[in-house]
């Protein structure tokens, strides 16, 4: 099994899939478990001195003016652990769950926030043995970070609270540590505090919609040139010298990745046949543009992850001069916007390809294909309400691009009085990516059977490799009217696999 080692540096994107997703193990490198004590040895002496200082000898948020007596402290870190799990709803994914826990341990082995060796491994040994809290849904602000989804883990490493086992059953925490001989935690100044403050989910949501954005966009420059293909379009228009006159990045790739695809088609060019084009509709010709800009868009906001991911946030931190100071990295706002952004971005994409699916289906801009691509039309309907499943599917997608970014609501007695609502958007964009895929498995589903409707030419390579790859999977070519459903769920599992993908690039090699 692959090994994750966490260092002092954070971590990368690819760690934290493996971890969430496939169940890596973790080890902590030697550098951590040093800069771990030394980091407490400073909390230490802190906390051994007469004078306050925040988070090590007081209470938190509005009530950080209290200070508490070392026999009190203890209690004072189980007490917040315990208050702030206060999550509703349904239960997050497990591997959200395992992306959050596994963020915040990579900054608790930063040596800034001034938890034990002991703390940081019991952390690791929950995730190896594949012990995952119950998360809710409804908890955080984004801002101290993800307080409420933080807390529900860190009561699972105190042996309380709910938690699921390998298995998939929920049982009691303290059950699940036991059976894999696995001790609570005994929390001490300072680190019930240190494993809550955060914007570990909303970061481990963000990396895995990156993840999956990346595969969905490839996919829906496949699609986009199948429908091109399949509406007799033109593959001039995406010619590398037009777009090296407006050199958007993502714009270049997604135009070099349709004209890959379409290479050595006999669909493409029948502009001047016998329903005369001077220039195909915008959801074709511009479909660079737009996905392209969606492109850019995955690029920034990779960007942030990255520096993100190399990130010690937690509030106060230990400096390595032995100061303990507090801040405001906690807040959530520079992940929350580019959450925000790729759910326009994905809504726009999503939008754009059901605007091709609709034209694939009417008889009067499909350029001779049956209407609604049905078998017999008027005895059979088709393709019909499979572009009304998409339609409801991008309205679904615009109201999820509606930035929760821009809301604040103010928490703790003002003393929080401008909050993030990060999780909020990382929640939002996690069902738009599904959805998204749901939309580009349509457009597939519909380009393909379009394709092979087009008797007599003979259509490009890849695009037979993609055809016989999505039959292979289950989906049905042309024929009467069928129990519709499990072929678009077929169509919807190829391409989260990722099979567009994996079909086309042994003819076109890598795409971009």
């Amino acid at each position: 099994m692959h090994t994750v080692v966490v260092g002092t540096s954070g971590v990368t994107a690819s760690d934290v899939l493996a971890v969430a997703r496939d169940g890596a193990r973790i080890e902590l490198s030697g550098e951590a478990v040093a800069a771990l004590a030394a980091a407490r040895e400073i909390v230490d002496a802190l906390a051994a001195k007469p004078e306050p200082v925040y988070g090590v000898s007081t209470g938190f948020g509005a009530l950080a003016s209290r200070h508490i007596s070392p026999e009190l402290r203890a209690q004072l870190q189980r007490n917040i652990v315990r208050s702030h799990a206060a999550g509703m709803g349904p239960h997050v994914e497990r591997e959200v769950v395992r992306a959050l826990m596994f963020l915040r341990l990579k900054t608790v082995c930063s040596g800034h926030t001034g938890v034990r060796p002991e703390v940081a491994q019991t952390m690791a040994d929950i995730l190896n043995v594949g012990v995952t809290p119950v998360v809710h849904e409804y908890g955080s602000l984004g801002c101290s970070g993800d307080l409420a989804p933080l807390s529900h883990c860190a009561l699972t490493l105190m042996g309380e609270g709910d938690a699921e086992g390998p298995d998939g059953v929920v049982r009691p925490a303290g059950e699940l540590l036991a059976a894999h001989g696995i001790a609570p935690v005994e929390l001490r100044e300072k680190e019930g505090l240190a494993l809550l403050n955060g914007t570990d989910g909303m970061l481990g949501m963000l990396v895995m919609a990156l993840a999956d954005l990346e595969t969905l966009y490839k996919s829906a420059d496949v699609t986009a040139a199948l429908s091109l293909e399949a509406l007799l379009g033109t593959d001039k228009v995406l010619a590398p010298e037009l777009h090296a006159i407006r050199p958007h990045p993502g714009q270049g790739a997604s135009a070099a990745n349709m004209l890959a695809v379409l290479k050595g088609s006999e669909l493409t060019g029948h502009h001047q046949d016998d329903a005369p084009r001077v220039q195909d509709a915008y959801s074709v010709r511009c479909a660079p543009q737009v996905a392209g800009a969606g492109r850019d868009t995955l690029a920034h906001a990779r960007t942030v992850a990255e520096r993100e991911l190399a990130s010690a946030v937690d509030n106060p931190v230990v400096l390595p001069d032995g100061r303990v100071e507090s801040n405001g990295n906690f807040h959530g706002a520079p992940v929350a916007y580019v959450l925000d952004f790729l759910a326009i971005a994905a809504a726009d994409l999503g939008s754009i390809a059901e605007r091709r699916t609709d034209r694939l289906l009417d008889k009067n801009r499909s350029h001779g294909l049956p209407p609604f691509l049905a078998d017999d039309a008027g005895v059979d309907s088709g393709l019909m309400i499979a572009q009304y499943t998409q339609a409801a599917l991008v309205s679904e997608m615009k109201r999820l691009a509606v930035p929760a970014s821009a809301d604040s609501i103010p928490s703790s007695a003002m003393q929080e009085d401008h909050v993030s609502m990060g999780w909020s958007a990382a929640r939002k964009l996690r069902t738009a990516v599904n959805n998204l895929a749901r939309i580009v498995a349509i457009e597939l589903y519909a380009a393909t059977r379009a394709i092979e409707l087009r008797a007599g030419l003979t259509p490009a390579p890849a695009s037979q490799a993609v055809i016989a790859a999505v039959r292979a999977a289950g989906v049905q070519g042309p024929g009467p009217d069928r129990f519709l459903a499990p072929d678009l769920e077929a169509a919807d599992a190829f391409v989260r696999a990722g099979g567009v993908v994996t079909a086309v690039e042994p003819v076109t090699g890598p795409l971009a």
